[in-house]
């Protein structure tokens, strides 16, 4: 995209007013999409964009700016401006040396290989397969989505990298309806994958399973609202574990006091069951890379090991701030963006419980099968999550499904008092949004059990 010596002047410029560290950050990206809405194809695109940002940290400040034009005129052009950060003399950059990562991703079908009629074919199955299971069943969405990602990334530091990135993506969302109730459900598959990830996980079943899920939950009774015992099962993701602990755990977030494990390094901060990682290694996950967009090769980080606080994500900004090592966690949307701390692979480790054991410990409570989405205070850890598919517990057996529950509670709080963590494990997707950058990432819980948390609902009237 850049040739290495072309790369080499763009630092030594960027640096030639001094500045503590410089990088290139490169991007070519292509991408296509088919989106289907109420039987029709709305939508086929695709496209390619690419460019390149340079960036200087000096004192703690980062000054960044990019281009898409790939002339040397102009790349010297913003590499004199952002150089401008600094006015203490001139720096060497060291020599750049090329890396290579110890594992790479396979892929087996190159998406770019797969013609655009095959994934329109692919969108309406899965609509069919979705309107087959109920007349019900009013409103059926389904989206088919890859993309490649090529980065180059030059510091200088002597770090010289590429790495090519094949994400893939389905989802199919269903909106059933009865009268006067309205039910949705929807199912995703993704990840650092080709195409063969729909032979992994059929687009048809995926649609399949949203309708029911829309469908059974017209004739659920309301939840009941109150305090009680809640288990989160694996299938629901670690949607929770996401917003209640991991974005508090990134060091920008963490340094800047607007975390409510700010401060804490050494601390219990969960129950002695839980252990927390974040993983970019893991093959196919929606959140893993080779490097991340720093050129730090991925990671696999123990964020809390049993109940304490070990460490933060970082990049390279909050690692030299807190005199510390990057950890791989340095990310960012496109070659517009900065790169800040983000999570990638993010979850609770198993633990020796077995599922059914968890749930057979409650007598009654709620039984969370899907989450749905949330808010988070990352301050407090207040939080708000929504149910998806929730069903009551009674007596130690999953009972009758139940809508519209909603889980109130502070993380800190919930992940001290957790007592019972299962074996299994059960990932989530999706694109993480934080200070106007989304990036893919996955999350994940085993099966747990909360011995109290309140649960909103509705509030039987009492004589």
């Amino acid at each position: 995209m850049i040739h290495e010596d072309v790369l080499a002047r763009l630092l030594k410029k960027a640096l030639s007013n001094g500045g503590d560290f410089a990088d290139v950050f490169v991007e070519r990206r292509s991408s296509t999409a088919v989106q289907l809405e109420d039987s029709i194809i709305e939508k086929v695109t695709s496209g390619t964009v690419a460019g390149a940002g340079i960036r200087v940290i000096h004192s703690g400040r980062t000054a960044y700016a990019y281009t898409n034009d790939f002339s040397e005129a102009v790349l010297m052009d913003i590499a004199g401006t952002v150089s401008r950060a600094a006015a203490e003399g001139s720096r060497e950059p060291m020599a750049l040396i090329k890396s290579r990562p110890s594992k790479q991703a396979d892929i087996k079908v190159d998406p770019a290989s797969v013609p655009a009629s095959f994934k329109i074919k692919l969108v309406k199955a899965a609509d069919t397969a979705a309107r087959k299971i109920d007349s019900r069943i009013r409103q059926v969405s389904v989206s088919c989505r890859d993309m490649r990602q090529n980065v180059l990334i030059a510091s200088s530091d002597g770090t010289f990298c590429e790495d090519a990135r094949v994400y893939v993506l389905g989802l199919v969302h269903a909106v059933a309806s009865d009268a006067e109730v309205i039910q949705t459900g929807y199912e995703t598959a993704g990840g650092l994958t080709g195409f063969e990830l729909f032979e992994e996980h059929s687009i048809e079943n995926m649609a399949e399973a949203a309708a029911k899920r829309a469908v059974m939950m017209l004739s659920a009774e309301r939840a009941p609202g109150g305090r009680m015992p809640v288990v989160i099962s694996s299938d629901a993701g670690g949607t929770m574990i996401h917003e209640a602990i991991g974005h508090g755990l990134e060091a920008d977030l963490a340094r800047a006091g607007l975390s409510v494990y700010s401060g804490k390094l050494g601390q219990q901060v969960a129950s002695g069951l839980i252990t927390v990682i974040d993983d970019a290694t893991i093959a196919k996950a929606r959140g893993s890379f080779c490097y991340d967009d720093e050129g730090i090769e991925a990671q696999k980080k123990v964020l809390v090991e049993k109940g304490v606080l070990k460490g933060y994500m970082h990049d390279r900004l909050t690692s030299s701030l807190d005199a510390t090592r990057p950890t791989g966690n340095g990310r960012r949307e496109s070659f517009h963006h900065r790169p800040i701390p983000r999570m990638t692979n993010t979850y609770i480790a198993p633990g020796d419980s077995l599922p059914q054991d968890v749930v057979k410990s409650v007598q009654h409570g709620l039984f969370v099968k899907k989450m749905g989405g949330g808010q988070v205070n990352t301050v407090n850890g207040d939080f708000v999550f929504e149910v998806q598919e929730g069903y009551l517990i009674q007596n130690g057996s999953i009972s009758a499904p139940v809508r519209g529950a909603t889980l109130v509670g502070n993380g800190p709080d919930v992940l001290m008092s957790i007592d019972m963590v299962a074996s299994d494990l059960g990932f989530s997707i999706g694109t993480c949004g934080k200070d106007g950058q989304g990036v893919p990432v996955s999350d994940a819980m085993p099966t747990l059990r909360i011995p109290e948390l309140v649960v909103g609902g509705e509030i039987k009237n009492r004589r």
